[in-house]
């Protein structure tokens, strides 16, 4: 039998970590990127309050969340994005759920059509999103993700998007995040996120109750056809090109 190098890193016990189908249930709920509250994260996995417990502390210890304490409460996120990237990317391959409810197959139509990914827009929306900024030459395509281009620059900050203070963040500014639904690039990083927040204010989108997944309102339908072109009927969007 092979033994493992102790200069390997251990992805066996990180796997292990993830495999539990709680506390995988449990990172797929905080992958919006909010923090959340221990009860909110039971109930989404469908587990006790106690149990739940045990499953976050293993998982705070094994360096996937981080938390924050406020008085007594204790709020859960994901310790940080390379731990979404790391479900994200699990995603892309993971076989799809079984669908055996009228329920469960439209909420996993709503969460294909929209979702929050660590903050940024995903799903069908998402990619024609970053497909509709695309190809109005705001950004262009680069090695390691996209750059902001003159147009571009001019158009984010008449969006209401300081991209000087974007660039001044840790993260990168524009990346991409393959889309484990629509196996298409959506557009990531500091600038995906403000997006994202530009649309949650302007009223283009609201957060569906205990799920990461968003609606487009009739704002924000009218406004993806007036700034981008994109008609959306349903869950269903077109693009003149």
């Amino acid at each position: 039998m092979r033994i493992r190098a102790h200069s390997d890193p251990d992805l066996a016990a990180l796997a292990a970590l993830i495999g539990d189908p709680s506390r995988a249930a449990i990172l797929v709920a905080l992958m919006d990127g909010r923090a959340l509250p221990a009860g909110d994260l039971a109930r989404r996995a469908g587990i006790s309050p106690q149990t739940a417990s045990a499953h976050l502390d293993r998982l705070f210890r094994g360096n996937l969340l981080a938390v924050e304490v406020q008085g007594r409460h204790h709020y859960y996120r994901l310790h940080d994005e390379r731990v979404a990237r790391l479900v994200e990317a699990m995603a892309t391959i993971a076989p799809a759920p079984p669908v055996r409810t009228p329920a469960q197959r439209d909420a996993a139509r709503t969460l294909r059509f929209a979702r929050t990914c660590y903050g940024h827009l995903a799903g069908a929306l998402g990619v024609a999103l970053t497909g509709a900024i695309r190809e109005r030459g705001y950004l262009n395509e680069a090695d390691a993700g996209f750059i902001v281009t003159a147009a571009g620059d001019r158009w984010f900050r008449d969006f209401g998007i300081d991209l000087d203070a974007l660039r001044g963040q840790r993260r990168p500014l524009a990346r991409r995040c393959l889309d484990w639904s629509e196996r298409r690039h959506h557009l990531a990083g500091a600038l995906g996120v403000a997006i994202a927040s530009r649309c949650f204010d302007n009223g283009w989108i609201a957060r569906v109750r205990d799920s990461r997944a968003v609606r487009l309102t009739d704002r924000g339908r009218e406004a993806m056809r007036r700034e981008f072109s994109l008609k959306i009927d349903n869950l269903s969007i077109s693009s003149p090109n």
